[in-house]
């Protein structure tokens, strides 16, 4: 029972100490009451909403509050749709929209606003590249089974394409990349496969994948493929290992026999090279000498045609200096001849001085013997002098 209802408090005092009525201490007044402030908010709020209250005392909501009730919900309805439907595009994305499921326009950066439920969006990242990795055991050209590790990066090139033409790009995407390495693997031996070949698979699959996505029109652009190393399954590593630095050493041998040949080739080369030098030298020389003692000759001639009796001292004199020249001993005598022949120990002292001082162009011997007898043919066909010639 409350404080202030009539009967309820024989003293019609309230838990302040205040007393209701006309009762002593009538001029004092308690806290407000909570329910009268109850009262007058929603009599405000009708008042505000077109409610109505009746006369007598009660106070019910009208039509009117429920009304306002109403456009309360939908005002909250309208900001909640106002707020999905405003949206902000990046700079690195694009965004579809599709109005009653049918293609509608491509939308690039900035803010924008659709109309849902009518409309649907698809907003995307364009620019940044992704990856996807992928390894599995292939079949080789020659039979061999091999795992290839590889990873593809790639972006979307065409919004459009990416939402409507395929359901999942990306799994198609992951088809395609299966088939084609495949493909790839299956055209190239092992050995090109575990080496050098990585490179050139490389560019074929990323050839070949790019074919396949264009044909679906997924609008996604392969930018790069990595073919990781190799291996093969771990059952029959070892046999692998082994004809791989089997491999390694054949390899090591032909760069040593390359080298050995890169060094000895060329010294080769260089040493025939000299000798075919000193041969077109030697027969230079010797032909030069052979003109020069041709030349001597023919002008000896002339002069022993011009004076025969010096010409043939002088070529005595020239021959018994080159044959005393050429001896290994000395032989010294007095102007008497009876003492006897000394020889003295020069033989060493003349080698040495005639080999550092014999020249280039010396005259060999049988030159001289072919000149002697030419100067004998000369005095045996010349007829003899008389006095009076003479």
């Amino acid at each position: 029972m409350a404080w202030n209802e009539p009967g309820g408090n024989s003293n019609n005092q309230d838990p302040w100490g205040g007393r209701r009525g006309g009762g002593g201490g009538g001029d004092k007044k308690g806290p407000p009451d909570l329910d009268e402030a109850f009262r007058k908010l929603q009599d405000s709020l009708n008042g505000m909403f077109g409610s109505g209250k009746k006369r007598g005392g009660d106070r019910n909501v009208g039509k009117g509050g429920g009304l306002g009730l109403l456009g309360i919900g939908l005002a909250v309805l309208a900001a909640i749709w106002l707020y999905s439907a405003v949206y902000v595009v990046d700079e690195q994305e694009q965004a579809v929209v599709l109005r009653f499921g049918k293609y509608y326009e491509t939308v690039g950066p900035g803010l924008n606003i659709y109309f849902p439920p009518i409309d649907r969006k698809f907003m995307e990242n364009v620019t940044r590249e992704r990856a996807y990795t992928k390894q599995g055991q292939m079949l080789t050209e020659d039979e061999n089974i091999v795992e290839v590790p590889l990873t593809v990066q790639y972006k979307i090139s065409n919004l459009q394409d990416f939402v409507l033409n395929v359901d999942q790009p990306e799994v198609s995407l992951q088809h395609a990349t299966e088939s084609a390495l495949r493909h790839v693997v299956g055209s190239t031996s092992m050995d090109q496969v575990l080496t050098e070949g990585r490179e050139q698979m490389a560019v074929d699959i990323r050839e070949r994948l790019q074919r396949f996505l264009d044909t679906y029109r997924t609008g996604i652009t392969v930018t790069q493929v990595n073919v990781q190393s190799a291996a093969a399954p771990r059952e029959v590593q070892e046999a692998f290992d082994d004809v791989i630095r089997a491999r390694e050493d054949e390899q090591r041998a032909r760069n040593q026999a390359e080298s050995y040949a890169n060094g000895v080739v060329p010294e080769a080369r260089g040493q025939a090279q000299r000798i075919i030098e000193d041969a077109n030298g030697y027969r230079d020389e010797v032909i030069a000498r052979a003109k020069g003692e041709a030349d001597r000759f023919t002008k000896l001639v002339a002069e022993y045609r011009k004076a025969p009796d010096v010409t043939r001292q002088r070529l005595y004199l020239e021959t018994m200096q080159e044959v005393y020249s050429n001896s290994s001993k000395v032989m010294v005598a007095t102007k008497d001849g009876q003492n006897n022949l000394l020889y003295l120990p020069l033989d060493k002292m003349v080698e040495g001085s005639r080999n550092a001082a014999a020249p280039v162009g010396s005259v060999p011997a049988s030159v001289n013997d072919a000149a002697s007898r030419a100067v004998q043919d000369m005095q045996q066909q010349q007829p003899p002098r008389t006095r009076e010639s003479r």
